[in-house]
């Protein structure tokens, strides 16, 4: 194999085989065996099966992109373990480690990607709207679950309040709640304090009074 697409699922196999092996070991009697883990070692003769596959074609374009999707991939799930590491090691807040993972966009994305988020989306919208508050505070007003159309609330104009800064928090609230709640499909905005408006009040002149009538 090359070193191309195996370097880091060889190197994961030889640490996996022996915590694989402990962990159904220690499984209590009577539960149901857990699915096997993809090996990274065969995962990775896979992936070079498949670009060796493509080079085959004559189809330069088509095996470049390969290798580069298999790079980007790599790249994303490294930074995802290298993250899930680094707050496992430094969260100190009351919550625990587990708190932390899921306050984070990275971690909390691939749990998502993958189904294995513990919280519905409704949480996962507030989790995103706590992360960006203090710079650009927003609050929901509605969510539609069957369509996934979100409606935010401004929660204040901060700056100078002019449409380019704006649409900039817009765009940061809307980049965290696509982070931690993909399944969000459109995101609509309303002015802070929106709501009913205030019925009309009739001006009449005023009747004569005494003095007036006399």
């Amino acid at each position: 194999m090359s070193a191309r697409a195996t370097t880091a699922p060889a190197a994961a196999a030889q640490a996996d085989g022996p915590q694989t092996a402990t962990v159904q070991a220690g499984a209590p009697h009577g539960a149901t065996p857990p699915a096997a883990a993809p090996n990274a070692e065969a995962t990775g003769r896979r992936v070079e099966e498949v670009l060796d596959r493509l080079a085959q074609r004559d189809d330069r374009e088509a095996g470049a992109a390969a290798e580069e999707l298999v790079r980007v991939l790599m790249d994303f799930y490294g930074a995802g373990l290298a993250r899930i590491m680094h707050l496992l090691g430094s969260a100190t807040d009351d919550g625990g480690p587990g708190s932390a993972l899921l306050r984070d966009e990275l971690v909390s994305s691939l749990l998502v990607l993958h189904d294995l988020h513990p919280e519905d989306t409704a949480a996962r919208i507030d989790r995103a709207l706590d992360s960006v508050r203090r710079q650009h505070p927003a609050e929901v007003a509605a969510f539609d679950t069957d369509s996934g159309a979100l409606r935010l609330r401004s929660g204040g104009s901060g700056g100078c309040g002019c449409p380019s800064t704006n649409q900039q928090a817009q765009q940061a609230v809307e980049a965290a709640v696509s982070c931690f709640a993909p399944e969000v499909t459109a995101v609509q905005w309303e002015a802070a304090g929106a709501g009913p408006e205030p019925a009309l009040l009739q001006i009449s002149r005023r009747p004569p009074t005494a003095a007036t009538a006399s």
